[in-house]
């Protein structure tokens, strides 16, 4: 049912990354290929000497960054990496996102635009340097042409080549165009990390100042001309329908043009304005289809995974020794059921797009974590092929994996503006919907047996966790005989640089899949996050049983552990494990390993004779290998604490009526500045590898404090979030 109104046909101008660009050809795909030949040369305004580095006139140097800013600290990172091989002056430096339609007409020349796993460095950094090094490389040559000497002859330093015989000298600017000339080298020479003089360093980001001022656009802030704005209204049970809505009613409120429906579950509302919108589609009559989950609970979700805790069918994750045989032959056995809940990624940027749609052409502006991703949303939404779709990236009010594999969000502003084709149209998700239709953290159960010989020896552990698959539900064309393996993030078979972190004799874990009606998502941490609580928490128990020190009893199980071991001894040290703390004040420590490095913390807590609970300090130490850029693992760290200590303390997404109970932050809280404990960041970049930073230190923040509430309290809390807990002391 749509309110007739009169459009203008409007094709807004945007600034081009690069100019012509190649149509795209061939299928889309997700392969991997970065070369450095012909399909980089220069075609834009300003010579673009490869796909990464344009070098302006005046010395400016513009680095494409290909992965997502979204407070982390990615863009300023891998610009570091990228000057540093290029040998420019780093005050220079400025950055631009190219666009996914040009890396699919350049044969994705920048490689995979997805932002999430902590892949944004580690995944891209040989390739990036690449060409960096490269376009120096091109750069000096250009140089040498001039001066007609040998380029193995001339240095290039701080965006300047000086010919070291005759002392002569270009800045990049002055030979940039020349250089776009040259032909890209075959062989890519990257320099040793120890020589470092841009990366690995503590350098101020490249996006505070703008962020600071307000100069920074996100996707809400975007206006385009002649744009109307939208709001949207979803089944509030996830798999109902509409069923019918009443435009009549609200056709006459200010600002209303169109009342649309988005497929078979939703209904918008487009207005002048956003809040006419939403004000409009608030008074506007809807009947549901709720379906068959409408009876849906937390009660029989649980019930439900509790069942799969004791199944004959479930999948193997890791599996060494005879575990049956350790437990029955154990001097003691120590059992434990934990439980993990729903959460929200609760981003402070609602949901948001804004689409242009034509016959022709389809284009989307859109905050994201994965640019390619979204690219083919609004190719499939438009039915347009994606060489005549572009989808354009902006920064990120949040991620945390919300906007990366699922953009619901892009199917549904194209769904709309294809129904006004020549209007640009901005859908802003209210708090409300972005709560109740996110894509949430799955819900688990684990049940855990260990064995303990007569010297309190860990000779067995069983392991069965029932519960959600993220990749059954979003992916599940790479579930393989059952398996997600993404369910046994931090858990991975025994070896030198096992995940798991400790060499048990016998060892079974597995995992029952349950699939409830309630759609997961990749949620910053994923599956690392409980697991490393279930593991570490029980780890403690097995310590307490056993009589011995929970460092002590780590210690024993991890000595062909070595990166696992030293991270948790340097967290141990800086916190001084073994010493007095003043009175009340109790410790815990737990380590775990995920997304490419190793991470230890010991948290400080106290518990007042009323059961609450405060975190004083949390020592984390992080081995991520090489470490690009210090002072950003340090903010990092902080923020994943703030984000694990919020899950832990407060997350919670609960089920009634097949619906989501929690609508806004009243309900579904975060971390306050008062809970928020002193944290300090000890950072072992041992080398050799690269690991992410973004995530895998969230895991430890919620054992490392139930660890330490059980030393307060004793206390054992198996289930989360700690405000539906008793901390009085037992």
């Amino acid at each position: 049912m749509t309110v007739s109104t009169q459009t203008t046909s409007f094709r807004p101008s945007r600034r081009s990354v690069l100019a012509g660009s190649a149509a795209a050809t061939g299928a889309f795909t997700f392969g991997f290929a970065i070369p450095f030949g012909d399909e980089a040369a220069a075609q834009a305004p300003n010579p673009e000497i490869n796909a990464w580095v344009v070098i302006q006139p005046d010395d400016k140097v513009v680095i494409r960054i290909a992965r997502s800013e979204m407070g982390q600290g990615t863009l300023t990172g891998l610009a570091q990496l990228v000057a540093e091989e290029l040998q420019c002056d780093w005050s220079k430096v400025t950055t631009e996102y190219p666009t996914p339609g040009q890396n699919v007409a350049r044969n994705r020349v920048w490689g995979n635009f997805s932002t999430g796993g902590s892949r944004g460095i580690r995944e891209s950094h040989e390739y990036v340097r690449k060409g960096g090094a490269a376009a120096r490389m091109m750069l000096i040559q250009a140089a040498a042409n001039e001066w007609k000497v040998p380029a193995s002859e001339c240095l290039a330093e701080n965006g300047v080549i000086t010919h070291k015989a005759s002392g002569r000298s270009l800045r990049y600017g002055q030979v940039a165009a020349a250089a776009t000339k040259v032909e890209a080298p075959k062989e890519v020479p990257l320099k040793d990390p120890k020589t470092w003089t841009i990366a690995g360093k503590p350098l101020a980001r490249l996006d505070t100042a703008d962020k600071t001022t307000g100069k920074k656009i996100y996707g809400m802030d975007l206006k385009l001309p002649g744009m109307l704005n939208a709001a949207i209204r979803d089944c509030p049970v996830f798999g109902g329908k509409v069923k019918s809505f009443d435009a009549a009613k609200i056709k006459d409120m200010p600002g209303v043009k169109h009342v649309l429906p988005v497929g078979d579950s939703a209904v918008t509302v487009v207005a002048e304005t956003w809040w006419q919108a939403k004000t409009a589609l608030d008074a506007l009559p809807i009947v549901w289809d709720e379906g068959q989950h409408a009876k849906v609970s937390s009660a029989s979700i649980a019930e439900w995974l509790k069942e799969g805790l004791d199944a004959q069918s479930a999948v193997v994750g890791n599996q060494n020794g005879d575990v049956k045989a350790a437990i029955a032959n154990a001097a003691r056995t120590v059992e434990a059921v934990y439980s993990y809940p729903y959460q929200n990624h609760a981003c402070m940027e609602t949901m948001n797009a804004t689409a242009l749609y034509t016959p022709e052409k389809c284009e989307v502006w859109t905050p994201t974590q994965n640019g390619e991703a979204a690219l083919a949303a609004a190719s499939e939404a438009s039915g347009l092929p994606v060489a005549k779709c572009e989808a354009y990236k902006i920064d990120l009010g949040g991620g945390f994996g919300r906007r990366g594999a699922v953009h619901d969000w892009v199917r549904q502003v194209v769904a709309i503006a294809k129904q006004i084709p020549g209007t640009p149209v901005k859908l802003i998700w209210s708090r409300e919907e972005d709560m109740l239709h996110g894509r949430f953290h799955p819900v688990t159960q684990c049940k855990l047996t260990g064995a303990l010989d007569k010297d309190g020896n860990l000779t067995g552990l069983a392991m069965r966790i029932s519960g959600q698959s993220i990749v059954a539900g979003i992916f599940p064309q790479n579930i393989r005989d059952g398996k997600d393996p993404v369910v046994f993030q931090g858990l991975n078979a025994p070896g030198p640089e096992a995940s798991i972190g400790y060499t048990i004799p016998n060892l079974l874990i597995d995992h029952a899949m349950r699939n409830p009606h309630v759609p997961p998502g990749f949620w910053r941490g994923v599956n690392l996050n409980q697991n490393a609580i279930y593991l570490e928490s029980f780890m403690d128990e097995l310590a307490h049983a056993a009589g011995k020190d929970p460092l002590e009893f780590r210690r024993a199980l991890m000595k062909d552990h070595p990166k696992h071991l030293a991270v948790l001894n340097a967290a141990a040290e800086r916190a001084e494990w073994g010493k007095p703390l003043p009175a009340g004040v109790f410790r815990g420590i737990c380590q775990t390993m995920g997304f490419g490095s190793y991470v230890a913390a010991v948290a400080e807590v106290s518990v007042s004779a009323e059961g609450k609970l405060k975190i004083h300090r949390i020592v984390a130490a992080t081995d991520c290998g090489h470490a690009v850029n210090p002072a950003q693992i340090e903010r990092q760290v902080e923020g994943s604490f703030v984000y694990g200590l919020s899950a832990a303390l407060h997350g919670e997404i609960t089920i009634k009526d097949g619906r989501v109970e929690q609508e806004n932050f009243d309900t579904y809280p975060v971390l306050r500045m008062d809970e928020m404990p002193k944290v300090e960041t000890v950072i072992v970049a041992s080398g050799g590898f690269w690991g992410g930073v973004g995530e895998p230190t969230i895991a430890v923040a919620a054992p490392a404090v139930l660890n330490a509430i059980f030393a307060a309290t004793g206390k054992r809390i198996r289930s989360l979030p700690l405000k539906n807990a008793d901390l009085k002391r037992a």
